[in-house]
């Protein structure tokens, strides 16, 4: 199986960390979505773009598994990787590091909706990233 991925880099800044300097563990998830946005835009699409034309994708399933914790002004980098595509979904894996530590693994399932919430497939124009033939099912 082929995969798509993108490593951008991140810095905690002050309003995301709790009391005694770590990114509070919320943050994780907002992370992992300016991680698919940005994988997003690489693939040539804005999410932008997508809502005016109606298609929406929402997190259906997350998983997060913490290792270590990010601090105050940290520089970390966020990988994120397409991992599989149906119809009307994609996987999503992610890996959060500070230079070669592990802070963060995780996971998301994105469903594609319609305005109204109803599960729709993903539009022929929005297409199958190259590299991920044969995942669709």
């Amino acid at each position: 199986m082929s995969v798509l991925e993108q490593t951008i880099t991140l810095r905690v800044r002050y309003p995301e960390v709790d009391a005694m300097g770590y990114l509070h563990h919320s943050r994780y998830l907002q992370y992992f979505e300016i991680g698919r946005v940005e994988l997003l835009r690489e693939l040539g699409h804005s999410y932008a773009e997508l809502e005016a034309a109606g298609v929406f994708f929402v997190v259906v399933k997350a998983e997060l598994k913490y290792k270590a914790p990010a601090r105050y002004d940290d520089e970390v980098t966020l990988t994120t990787k397409l991992v599989k595509v149906t119809h009307v979904r994609y996987d999503h894996q992610y890996v959060l590091k500070r230079g070669t530590t592990v802070l963060c693994e995780g996971a998301t399932v994105i469903a594609c909706v319609d305005r109204q919430g109803e599960l729709q497939q993903i539009p022929e124009w929005v297409g199958t990233p190259k590299g991920m033939k044969g995942q669709n099912g």
